[in-house]
């Protein structure tokens, strides 16, 4: 047995941590019951920064417009709702297949050029796409947002409510599908050339890695996650708006990956709790100041070191590809 193929069944193996870690995130709307609106809130986030992170940290691409897929799925899923049906499965699924749609067309625009090139590339289409949603008002709302969506019960059965449980394991559940599909795809064979491409694309063109094809397919797979965000967004608030555009929808993800890591898609999950957890805390603190408190942790996180301000996700992270 080679020694890549056993790096690969090692990175595949599922560790103890992980068997406790997503029983406990998928019963915390019930155990914290009075929380279930920022957890809801936290798995839409985990499950944005995990589709950047497919395309950051495992293929090396930087973007700046990954909010494009989200604010396409957020728009799909609404739209679908209220001119369509409210069902939330099958708009869900609608909106990953325009998401994804959409990342196979722009995956064209990150194929030449620099790092700096693709930032302003994918920003521009961000931009463009929310330009479009604020002038075609009378589809989307434009910057009154799209309104009077109504989503039906999930499954037929479980009711959106108020106090945000239903949608907590609504969004959970499709983080840990997705989760599951990405842990696949990057512990494959695929994704081995994923990071080779990512530490040497030149090298990796000389050993024979179709490196168009890998791009393509990695950022639109991305897309689609990044779509299911969205979705989720829009299908828990009953709402969308031109803000699922914005630049700091994508610059937010940056900060997830920074706090979390790249590379290992816990980093994202991991960012996306300690990112979201320290902004509803210090806002309860300090309403008017809590940018600045969540600012001065990043300038520390990064003078000190992650690995030594995380040292216990350092140690989660012992083993990953």
């Amino acid at each position: 047995m080679s020694q890549a193929f056993k790096s690969l069944e090692r990175a595949r193996r599922w560790r103890l941590w992980e068997f406790v870690f997503w029983p406990l995130a998928l019963a915390s709307p019930w155990l914290l019951s009075g929380h279930a609106l920022i957890i809801n809130e936290i798995a839409i986030v985990a499950l944005f920064a995990v589709s950047l992170d497919l395309v950051l940290g495992y293929a090396g691409i930087v973007s700046l417009g990954h909010a494009a897929f989200f604010g396409m799925g957020a728009y799909s899923a609404a739209l679908f709702a209220k001119l369509v049906m409210p069902d939330p499965l099958v708009g869900m699924i609608f909106a990953i297949l325009v998401s994804t749609l959409l990342g196979a067309v722009c995956s064209l625009t990150i194929m030449r050029g620099t790092d700096l090139t693709r930032l302003m590339v994918t920003l521009g289409v961000a931009l463009i796409l929310m330009e479009l949603a604020n002038k075609l008002d009378w589809l989307t709302g434009g910057a009154d947002g799209l309104q009077g969506v109504i989503m039906g019960p999930l499954l037929g059965r479980f009711e959106f409510d108020l106090y945000g449980q239903t949608a907590a394991w609504y969004s959970l559940t499709v983080l840990l599908l997705f989760f599951l599909l990405s842990r696949r795809l990057v512990h494959s064979p695929f994704g081995a050339t994923l990071t080779a491409l990512r530490d040497n694309r030149l090298r990796s063109v000389a050993i024979g890695i179709p490196v168009t094809s890998r791009l393509v397919v990695i950022y639109t797979v991305a897309a689609g996650v990044a779509g299911a965000a969205g979705a989720l967004l829009a299908q828990t608030t009953s709402f969308a708006s031109i803000d699922v555009f914005e630049l700091h929808r994508s610059a937010d993800l940056m900060l997830l990956l920074v706090i979390g890591g790249t590379g290992w898609l816990y980093g994202g999950v991991t960012g996306a709790v300690v990112f979201k957890l320290m902004q509803d805390w210090i806002a309860a603190i300090t309403p008017q100041y809590w940018t600045f408190w969540i600012g001065l942790f990043l300038v520390v996180l990064v003078l000190v070191g992650r690995d030594r301000l995380l040292r216990p996700w350092t140690w989660l992270q012992r083993g990953r590809p």
